[in-house]
């Protein structure tokens, strides 16, 4: 299983990029929201691109925004990114959405809220890289997992049925609960680690 590092939480998001560029994980998970799809805001896109010119990992960008094209359009010519997920439950035309992402070089990657039926990501198999599977409400770091997010991580498992698509989990994911996703490719970990005084040795807990 691979580690995103979600720096939502970091108090020095550019002293914790440093830090973690010498660890072992593979992603750091960049959290965009924009104060209407979700309550709160981070990470414009001005920051997005002054933080990649730090980062050595591949950015795995996670938009909480209720337009995600224009953000898109901010970031297309940043090379270090891998990912880009938006989020299925917007009133926009995903599919278009997510084709704009790939044209750009980017894998697309889809997110679910933890209320949304796993099966509504069927109709686009064939548009995505990834599934990102929130097991929080998103827009908020901290939060507790949501128990329910290990069936349903099964289910979308047998969904995607063997296709060529990344599972990733979002939310209260520590020492104790990561083994509940061992099914998973990608587990996006945040205050765990960047909220405490020792973040190399917290990702070693991990074990992933």
């Amino acid at each position: 299983m691979k580690l995103s590092v979600s720096i939502l939480s970091s108090v020095d998001k550019k002293k914790d990029i440093n830090l973690l560029n010498n660890s072992g994980i593979s992603y750091f998970h960049i959290d965009v929201m924009d104060g209407k799809f979700v309550s709160h805001t981070s990470l414009s896109s001005s920051e997005v691109i002054e933080l990649s010119k730090i980062s050595q990992k591949k950015f795995d960008v996670h938009l909480m925004v209720e337009d995600p094209l224009s953000y898109i359009e901010n970031i297309k010519n940043l090379i270090n990114i891998e990912y880009i997920t938006i989020h299925l439950e917007i009133d926009k035309d995903i599919k278009n959405i997510l084709s704009k992402i790939r044209k750009y070089g980017f894998k697309s990657g889809l997110s679910i809220k933890p209320n949304t039926k796993v099966e509504s990501v069927i109709p686009y198999l064939d548009d995505i890289d990834l599934i990102l599977l929130m097991s929080v409400e998103p827009g908020l770091g901290g939060q507790t997992f949501i128990e329910d997010t290990t069936i349903r991580l099964q289910k979308l498992k047998e969904i995607i049925n063997g296709k060529n698509i990344a599972l990733e989990v979002d939310g209260g994911i520590n020492s104790k609960t990561i083994d509940k996703i061992s099914i998973a490719d990608i587990a996006v970990v945040g205050s765990f680690i960047t909220t405490s005084d020792n973040p190399l040795e917290q990702i070693n807990k991990l074990r992933v």
